[in-house]
């Protein structure tokens, strides 16, 4: 469930420029990198072999795709904010993506977001642009700092 729900897209808009309550941590799994690595079908060693990445990698254990950082914003802003009224929702882009830090297997990672704009979007819809920000836990540097983009229609 929802750290934060709201009625409805007018509710929602009272929180343009606000920070969201922060996101719970999940584990990063060698599953979940093997599963990512299918999906994307990039199998470099640095995220699938273990042996190889523990004996050659400098991070002495495999290391997530950076792209699947970015995957998980959906699941970890949903985990945050639900508005009510809301029928559907779709990804519409992303401004400023970076990965200043690598996400070893079995770290934890967290989102800290805000809402940096929301516009109009058809008659019935918003689009939000969200300061993204996925922690990794007891590191210093993030593992994904983006802007994402979204739509609402209610």
């Amino acid at each position: 469930m929802a750290k934060l729900e709201l009625k409805d897209l007018r509710a929602f808009r009272e929180l343009e420029g606000k920070q969201l309550p922060i996101g719970d941590w999940i584990m990063v799994t060698q599953e979940m990198i093997n599963d990512f690595a299918k999906a994307t079908y990039d199998f470099q060693w640095i995220h699938v072999d273990i042996a190889k990445a523990t004996k050659y990698s400098p991070f002495k254990k495999p290391v997530a795709h950076g792209f699947m950082s970015v995957s998980l914003l959906s699941k970890m802003l949903g985990e945050l904010i639900r508005v009510k009224s809301v029928q559907m929702g779709v990804n519409y882009g992303l401004n400023k993506v970076r990965f200043p830090a690598p996400v070893l297997v079995e770290s934890r990672l967290r989102l800290v977001a805000g809402i940096s704009t929301i516009e109009n979007y058809g008659d019935t819809g918003l689009k939000i642009t969200w300061a993204c920000t996925v922690e990794i836990e007891g590191t210093e540097k993030p593992a994904c700092v983006a802007e994402f983009i979204s739509l609402m229609f209610e």
